[in-house]
């Protein structure tokens, strides 16, 4: 595994939580300057981009849905990204996962999945009403 995700959970409407994205010590990527995003696919749905920043984090994007109650930052020292999200609503739930991709550029990010060659395994968020 390339990366791997934690810290999903079941909350209230309202409630916050912090997703994490380590990067694995033996993967490749850790030489790499790597733009990592977050997607999630919920219950019946596609899967959709939440955020993504780049490798030295002055690039930042966030989907609509998100924007405003979700925070992406990350930890290079820590091979450590991380998904702070507040206001939790019951149409989060789903499935997250995170991802890497190698942009030709360190500001570059990618808001298509399609890009991403290295994907972690998912940490389920369910929120209740």
């Amino acid at each position: 595994v390339q990366l791997q995700a934690s810290g999903g959970g079941s909350v209230q409407a309202g409630d916050s939580l912090r997703l994490t994205c380590q990067v694995s010590q033996a993967s490749p990527l850790t030489d790499r300057r790597y733009a990592v995003g977050w997607f999630r696919q919920g219950p019946g749905k596609e899967r959709e981009f939440v955020a993504v920043i780049s490798f030295v984090g002055d690039t930042k994007r966030y989907s609509d849905s998100v924007k405003g109650r979700f925070i992406v930052s990350r930890d290079n020292a820590e091979k450590t990204v991380y998904l702070q999200m507040n206001r939790l609503k019951p149409e989060d739930t789903a499935v997250y996962y995170c991802a890497a991709h190698l942009p030709d550029y360190d500001y570059a990010v990618s808001v298509r999945w399609a890009d991403y060659s290295y994907w972690g395994q998912g940490t389920l968020v369910t929120v209740s009403s």
